[in-house]
């Protein structure tokens, strides 16, 4: 397995991460019970993965808890608290009770990163005033090792929140929305994490837009009719054939992955399943070497103004 450094954490870990959220959450959303999950949590570090990614509303702690048994030091474990929900912003006292439960739940006595989850634009003074004071304090009781924060892409394709967390340079890892169809982290988030030192985690990275062709084509409709792709530079009843078509590339999958992997500032590629062939599938194509640079410039060409999408 491919390794990186994550920025100023310094730990050297895998280039691609096992993400127990999204549409899979390790294929319990499907069905899988806690130990079927554990499952793949051991086969992901079999097969070289060091990075995992859970989160308190995944409802996959316990799963990973029970994964990661016996290899905890094998690990640069993440999980995150909500900043609010129901329109009620978290309270110092709420963001420890939820590290608390997490730490249970993960049979741990520290988490490596814990992130403040989905921060929208608004919650961000809250979380700067309230919350990261109170992560400081249990970063300094050994719980937390370093902090994190995540923006909540779906509603914030355009990257607001994260360049003010990141200028006021209290997190040491953030998690970022960037992919082939919306790359617009490329000059909104990566030259700042860059400057800072900052740790990234890559989500997004593949969604239904890109496994699903009418999924694409509807999403790709929009962004002709808003301006932000140009009907002369894409296929509008089929967007990503020429990915297909072409000698250097296996799948869109595997394009979507190869081209996160590649881009100056990301650093951990996050992916999710809940099937253990699926995951080895995912984590060569993260492995595998840059694009063509004929794919990057007719990529480049046809989504790189995009920014109002997410690619779910």
């Amino acid at each position: 397995m491919q390794t990186v450094r994550l920025g100023r954490t310094n730990a050297e870990v895998s280039v691609a991460g096992l993400g127990c959220g999204g549409h899979s959450r390790l294929g319990m959303a499907r069905g899988a019970d806690v130990h079927q999950a554990a499952a793949v949590v051991r086969r992901a570090l079999d097969l070289g993965v060091s990075f995992i990614d859970t989160a308190r509303a995944y409802g996959t702690e316990e799963a990973v808890g029970e994964g990661i048994a016996g290899r905890r030091e094998a690990v640069f474990l993440s999980t995150k608290a909500s900043p609010g929900r129901a329109g009620a912003l978290t309270t110092a006292a709420e963001l420890t009770e939820s590290l608390e439960g997490s730490l249970r739940r993960l049979r741990t006595d520290h988490v490596d990163v814990f992130h403040l989850h989905g921060v929208q634009p608004g919650q961000y003074d809250h979380c700067a005033e309230v919350l990261v004071p109170e992560m400081r304090r249990q970063q300094a009781v050994g719980k937390i090792r370093f902090l994190g924060i995540t923006e909540q892409f779906g509603g914030d394709t355009g990257h607001a929140m994260l360049p003010r967390a990141l200028a006021d340079d209290a997190f040491d890892v953030v998690m970022v929305g960037f992919n082939l169809v919306n790359p617009s982290a490329r000059d909104r988030v990566f030259p700042l994490t860059l400057a800072h030192d900052v740790g990234t985690l890559i989500m997004f990275a593949v969604r239904r837009q890109l496994s699903d062709p009418a999924a694409l084509r509807e999403a790709v409709a929009g962004l002709i009719a808003r301006g932000e792709v140009d009907l002369s530079q894409v296929d509008p009843a089929d967007p990503l054939g020429f990915l297909r078509d072409h000698a250097g590339v296996r799948s869109v999958v595997e394009a979507a992955y190869r081209f996160c992997r590649h881009e100056p500032g990301a650093q951990v590629i996050l992916t999710g399943t809940g099937d253990v062939g699926h995951l080895q599938d995912n984590l060569a194509a993260i492995q595998a070497p840059p694009l063509p640079a004929d794919v990057q410039a007719r990529l480049a060409a046809m989504f790189g103004r995009v920014d109002s999408v997410s690619g779910n």
